[in-house]
């Protein structure tokens, strides 16, 4: 443990040393190291799916490949094309006063950024924000979760192919090399977890003034409005909550169905899912949980809700263990474990909610999820909810798609996290937006020097202020020690 303590401390000092040597890496090797990560992407593509799938004990092949591989495959193509305007500087305008002086800003690599990356989706949540991290310039070490090593150690053999330790180095470990990584003094770090795993980074990196991107999840809604096609938005709903067996960050967490809708709502998302697993229990393309641990809180949210009155209809046979087809859960009331966690596996929950406003109070009385999904056709409802109900990302009328698109950021809002690692906003968040003024010599700035008081620096006063209001004008005490006052005493007590 002390010595892989010591090699995070040691790739470190080697990758500042190497951000010395080479602050600004040009566009030219930005771009070459992105295509052969891509071309590594595309060789590696087998052995990454086989080994997620050894990690999970079972996860669909197909899950695996679309978003762990080609979905960063997809970033690169994206950060490739637009690479050259996110480098160059952007113009601004001087204020008026400043005026014929040049602005800009310039986008700076921020130095090394540390990416810890989640067990659900190993490969795209160490990846993609790594292929931001280069595209911005920066040098890379990441930390895998100790329940992925099969994932990281393929994917410590494909980018130890592509770059030096002093570029992107990966390591595994347990707790102990987690909390000593988090305590790096990085110039940035990315997370990707939960909540209350989030605050802990939070504080480790607020010991040396890092910044933080923290991507948190949380419950997620999905909304059923009365204008909804019910049938097509179970389909939808049920393609979430068994995309990964639900352990997505973004899975809809739970369903806000019109009350009177409830069981044609309940009868469509399980036919649903059993025409896209008519056998669970033996269709490798369903995932299993990942955990026994996990496995066993599965049961224990279940038991816990079917003790409180809940009504749950199984959607398909498992194997009494870690395969776990969809479960939808009725009856639902808010001290239910169910109601007050976010659920990371196939358990639906459907709450009775018969207006909008009724699915806002309901949303709104939780912490912010990172997703918001919306089903139906009310466009005054769809604006009521892009402006008045926080959350990370919003999808309508399908789930989670708005993750999958490469111009737009990705990231949470208040407890579902901060910050993004994608797109233009995840470029400038792993940069450093430098201001930059360029005066002109002639330019007279002497004019805000001392000695201050002067005719003409009343006049700019008075342009831009205006005249002060003389009935708050108060005596300058200044003005009295000009005329021969002595210095007042600041810290006598007055009498």
């Amino acid at each position: 443990m002390k010595d892989a303590i010591e090699m995070l401390h040691d790739v470190l000092a080697r990758q500042r040393a190497a951000c010395l040597a080479s602050p600004w890496p040009e566009l030219k090797q930005r771009v070459r190291d992105l295509k052969a990560l891509r071309q590594a992407l595309s060789r590696y593509q087998d052995r990454l799916v086989t080994a997620m799938n050894d990690d999970f004990g079972r996860r669909s092949s197909f899950e695996c490949r679309t978003l762990d591989v080609m979905f960063p495959a997809l970033q690169i193509d994206h950060a490739l094309a637009n690479l050259q305007r996110w480098m160059k500087p952007q113009r601004r305008r001087t204020d008026l006063l400043f005026r014929t002086n040049t602005a800009k800003v310039v986008y700076q690599p921020k130095g090394v950024v540390g990416v810890i990356a989640a067990w659900n989706f190993p490969i795209v949540e160490a990846v993609g924000p790594m292929i931001m991290a280069l595209a911005a310039g920066n040098r890379v070490m990441i930390k895998m979760s100790e329940f992925s090593p099969r994932s990281t150690a393929v994917l410590c053999e494909m980018l130890g192919e592509l770059f030096p330790q002093e570029q992107v180095a990966v390591f595994g470990g347990g707790v102990e090399v987690a909390q000593a990584f988090a305590a790096l003094p990085f110039d940035h770090i990315v997370f990707t977890g939960s909540p209350a795993v989030g605050r802990e980074i939070m504080r480790a990196a607020s010991a040396n003034l890092t910044p933080v991107t923290l991507e948190l999840g949380g419950k997620s809604p999905a909304i059923v409005a009365q204008s909804a096609d019910v049938t097509a938005a179970a389909r939808s709903i049920a393609h979430g909550k068994a995309f990964n067996a639900g352990q997505a960050c973004v899975a809809p967490d739970y369903a806000l169905v019109p009350r009177a809708r409830i069981d044609e709502f309940v009868n469509a998302a399980r036919d649903a899912f059993q025409h896209m697993y008519p056998a669970p229990v033996n269709d490798p393309e369903y995932t299993s949980i990942a955990s026994d641990r996990h496995a066993t809180r599965v049961n224990e949210l279940l038991a816990d809700a079917i003790a409180k009155g809940a009504t749950v209809t199984p959607c398909g046979t498992g194997d009494g263990w870690r395969v776990v087809p969809m479960q939808i859960v009725t009856g639902v009331t808010a001290d239910m474990r169910i109601m007050q966690e976010e659920l990371f596996n196939p358990i639906l929950p459907v709450v009775a909610c018969d207006s909008l406003d009724e699915s806002i109070q309901a949303i709104t009385a939780r912490p912010r999820p990172l997703a918001l999904y919306y089903y139906g056709t009310d466009v005054g409802e769809i604006k009521r909810l892009e402006r008045e109900v926080h959350a990370g990302g919003m999808t309508i009328n399908d789930w989670a798609w708005h993750v999958f698109q490469s111009d737009l950021p990705f990231g949470g809002t208040g407890n579902s996290g901060t910050g993004s690692w994608r797109g233009p906003e995840g470029f400038r968040a792993l940069s450093h937006g430098k201001a930059v003024l360029s005066m002109k010599r002639w330019f007279p700035i002497g004019l805000f020097r001392p000695p201050y008081g002067t005719r003409l620096q009343r006049l700019v006063s008075w342009l831009f202020l205006g005249k002060p209001d003389p009935a708050l004008c108060i005596p300058c005490p200044h003005a009295a020690l000009a005329d021969g006052a002595a210095t007042p005493d600041i810290n006598r007590e007055s009498a």
